[in-house]
């Protein structure tokens, strides 16, 4: 699994997943943005983590019963106790929200394991409840089936799809009010660093928007308006 530095991670939690997605395009990443996933609750900080990932296919009847929840291998639950601290378990249930990929003592428990955060293309169960927990989750909204009507769960730490997006084993998980953004790994240090310097200067436009200034020029800005940013930006520092 990929190390990111301490410098990456607090820059991530600060920048917006719209800003993000503007540095992925810049860099040739189209789809990066997992679609029909929102923030359960209300969340005053971003998740940030690297990803641990569950996949899951179509149930079938004669596989899929209750009898598999006592099995600690089976992979719903060992990813539960297996995801480690600080890490966010993305969950592939196909877009498919009919049934839900979890309910609250699971996520009660990755919560006490210290796990940065749940994201699933899935419903969720006891919707309430989960949505009061600090840890942030991400789904496709509540749905009170339970997940062996539609899902069963194969495997953890392959690549997957989520959202519609590819998220492979340690890739960056960003999520905002806005929803999720998945950075590969390779590029997460340097899309955070530029991440905040887009915001910096975004920050100071706006400024200046709101004073008056028209759009042409300012937004995206010309040379004129590059200068007076950097003039700016020393004389703070």
């Amino acid at each position: 699994m990929p190390e990111y530095s301490s410098t990456c991670l607090d820059a991530m939690r600060a920048v917006s997943t719209a800003t993000l997605t503007t540095q992925l395009f810049k860099r040739g990443l189209r789809n990066t943005f997992c679609q029909g996933i929102r923030p359960l609750g209300r969340y005053e900080k971003n998740l940030v983590g690297p990803a641990f990932t569950l996949r899951n296919i179509p149930a079938r009847e004669d596989l899929d019963v209750l009898e598999n929840f006592s099995n600690p291998k089976h992979p719903q639950r060992y990813a539960i106790e297996a995801t480690p601290a600080g890490h966010v378990l993305v969950i592939d249930c196909r877009g498919d929200a009919r049934a839900a990929s979890g309910g609250d003592i699971l996520m009660t428990r990755l919560m006490v394991r210290g796990v940065a955060g749940v994201v699933s293309d899935g419903g969720v169960r006891d919707s309430l409840p989960i949505a009061a927990l600090p840890m942030p989750v991400y789904c496709a909204g509540p749905s009170a089936p339970l997940n062996l009507v539609v899902h069963h769960a194969t495997e953890t730490q392959v690549p997957i799809g989520c959202g519609g997006v590819a998220v492979f084993p340690g890739d960056l998980i960003v999520a905002d009010a806005d929803g999720v953004v998945v950075v590969p790994a390779h590029l997460a240090e340097e899309v955070a660093r530029d991440a905040a310097e887009q915001e910096r200067m975004e920050a100071w436009i706006v400024e200046r928007i709101r004073g008056g200034a028209k759009l042409p020029g300012t937004y995206p800005p010309d040379a004129a308006t590059r200068a007076a940013y950097e003039a700016w930006r020393a004389a703070q520092g």
